[in-house]
């Protein structure tokens, strides 16, 4: 059975970091920051990002089963190395990318004075082709259907790239924020012309 990050498992991880809980939020988006760096500097051959959620998942484990750990930074560094010689021993099935899932393309907008939601959409065709195309494709299947479809896929999903459901969550979130900055930037630059 999968171990599922839990609110007392994120609260144990955060406290590590630090006892005042806005300065462990920003020592957390530090060390994700560091740890996302170390697999793209090393060539990581899978999503940094999946790999960095693999190694907070891992400690937040070990904190959850009541080890004591003094330097989280220095413990995650060593859970990072191992997941990193793991990931290059790793059958492409965990870490596939989604090319044989259903999806429908997206539409690009080519008309420059569109309405702010054609702006809008063709902002977002620019920013979804800046990802890379694992990561579009994950964001599109996360978001995808309604209702009860919504919630397989997204069960079908994480099996599928073999990561728990709120690791899945997680990225997609990230991702979604990322988007979101870059819709903005690309509205302003349309107004600013």
């Amino acid at each position: 059975m999968s171990w599922t990050l839990t609110e007392t498992a994120l609260t144990r991880l955060l406290q590590c970091l630090d006892a005042d809980p806005d300065l462990a939020g920003q020592k957390y988006e530090d060390l994700r920051r560091t740890l996302t760096r170390y697999f793209e500097w090393n060539g990581a051959r899978y999503s940094s990002e999946d790999l960095t959620d693999e190694t907070l998942l891992r400690a937040a484990r070990k904190l959850d089963e009541g080890v004591e750990i003094l330097n989280l930074g220095g413990y995650c560094y060593r859970i990072a190395q191992l997941v990193f010689k793991e990931s290059l021993k790793k059958p492409d099935q965990r870490w596939v990318a989604l090319d044989d899932m259903e999806r429908e393309p997206v539409a690009p907008v080519d008309d420059d004075d569109a309405p702010e939601d054609d702006q809008r959409r063709r902002c977002l065709n620019v920013c979804l082709a800046e990802l890379t195309p694992q990561n579009r494709e994950l964001i599109i299947e996360f978001y995808r259907d309604d209702k009860r479809d919504k919630i397989n896929r997204r069960k079908a999903l994480a099996e599928r790239l073999g990561i728990p459901r709120n690791a899945l969550g997680n990225r997609a979130q990230r991702l979604r924020d990322k988007l979101q900055e870059c819709i903005e930037k690309c509205l302003r630059k349309k107004t600013a012309t």
